[in-house]
């Protein structure tokens, strides 16, 4: 049957946000066993940002699709300008322990749901700058503490996509609301195994160059979604 845009784009954040949640439990399983996860960090960023992402997929429902892409690739951008060009000289002189401030964990963590249930992504966009500038967390810290978060990040889109999409016509079959289950156990079925392969990865490489290969990703994805590639 055909979809009409808007719905086709939020069942895709919808069902992206249900495939990210076995691929977050996944890596973070494997980040977890090098030591890589701070717990006390995730355990408070992440039920602020479930919230967030419960209202983040309810304003999701309602928006054009179009300010969804470009506005979130239009921030991804400039988050990457920020980690590439102002702050770079500071990361590398990152050598301790991650910061404290869990006020501040808190106080980001509901908008960064906010931004993952408005877009269908888990977060880690945000979540991993946010550790590595304004708390000085290392790159690998950071990485392993944002996929722990995410488990919780995606849970309240999760549920946003599926109570705002009930009862909506023009849904393919086999849909949960906003959320498409058969597309869903595809792409599962094959995140899981690469979260592992991406865990293995981000502790095989120094701090630096997956520094710059996070960046060069945010660049890529913030381009794409404004409508460059």
């Amino acid at each position: 049957m055909d979809v009409a845009p808007d719905i086709a784009i939020r069942i895709a954040f919808g069902t992206s946000l249900l495939v990210i949640l076995p691929t977050a439990i996944s890596g973070t399983w494997r980040h977890n066993k090098k030591k890589a996860v701070h717990w006390k960090t995730a355990l408070i960023l992440g039920p602020c940002a479930l919230v967030g992402g419960l209202v983040g997929a309810t304003l999701a429902a309602h928006l054009p699709s179009e300010i969804l892409e470009t506005g979130f690739g239009g921030l991804v951008l400039a988050i990457a300008l920020w980690m590439g060009l102002g702050m770079m000289p500071r990361l590398t002189r990152q050598t301790g322990r991650p910061g404290e401030k869990l006020w501040l964990v808190g106080a980001c963590g509901f908008p960064i749901g906010i931004v993952s249930g408005l877009t269908g992504l888990g977060g880690g966009v945000l979540i991993i700058p946010m550790l590595v500038l304004a708390l000085g967390f290392p790159m690998h810290i950071a990485i392993g503490t944002s996929v722990a978060s995410i488990i919780f990040t995606v849970m309240g889109g999760i549920v946003g996509y599926i109570m705002n999409g009930l009862g909506v016509s023009e849904l393919p079959p086999y849909s949960l609301g906003y959320i498409n289950l058969p597309i869903w156990l595809f792409l599962a079925a094959a995140g899981i195994p690469l979260a592992q392969l991406g865990a293995r990865a981000a502790h095989a490489l120094p701090a630096k160059p997956l520094r710059y290969i996070f960046i060069a990703f945010m660049v890529y994805s913030g381009l794409r979604m404004i409508g460059v590639f």
